[in-house]
């Protein structure tokens, strides 16, 4: 295997990795808090004790709740994403050119597509909140 091959090998790992760092992780995470907080719950209610309301919401409260999108946040979605599509065409020009980038070419290409639908996005976020607090 060359450098070509370990250089593939690397990229994928990469992109999967951080896929997993990004998404993968922090659902799992919350369930397991949530996991942690139903059995705790359930302990309690099987020992016949009485649970107190504020004990309920206050296990429920360290819950992440789901939070509203943002521009913002949207925004910073598009911007990660027409980076790394730029990082990836960047690439594969370094391997072999533009038109020679070969595999390179297809994941710029939809994390840029990605990357600027998020940007329109954004936009349509923002004009619809301005129009919200305007009216």
């Amino acid at each position: 295997m060359g450098y070509d091959g370990l250089f593939v090998i690397i990229v994928v790992g990469i992109v999967f990795g951080s896929v997993v760092a990004l998404v993968a992780l922090p659902m799992w995470f919350r369930e397991r808090t949530k996991q942690s907080a139903h059995k705790l719950i359930s302990e309690a209610i099987a020992k016949g004790q009485t649970l107190d309301p504020a004990l309920i919401e206050k296990l429920s409260e360290g819950l992440p709740q789901r939070q509203q999108s943002s521009p913002r946040r949207t925004l910073g979605s598009a911007v990660v994403m027409l980076a790394l599509g730029a990082a990836f065409a960047l690439a594969g020009y370094m391997d072999g050119g533009w038109m020679d980038g070969g595999f390179m070419n297809i994941p710029a290409m939809i994390l840029g597509f990605l990357g600027l639908a998020f940007l329109v996005l954004a936009i349509v976020d923002y004009n619809s909140q301005k129009k919200k607090t305007d009216a």
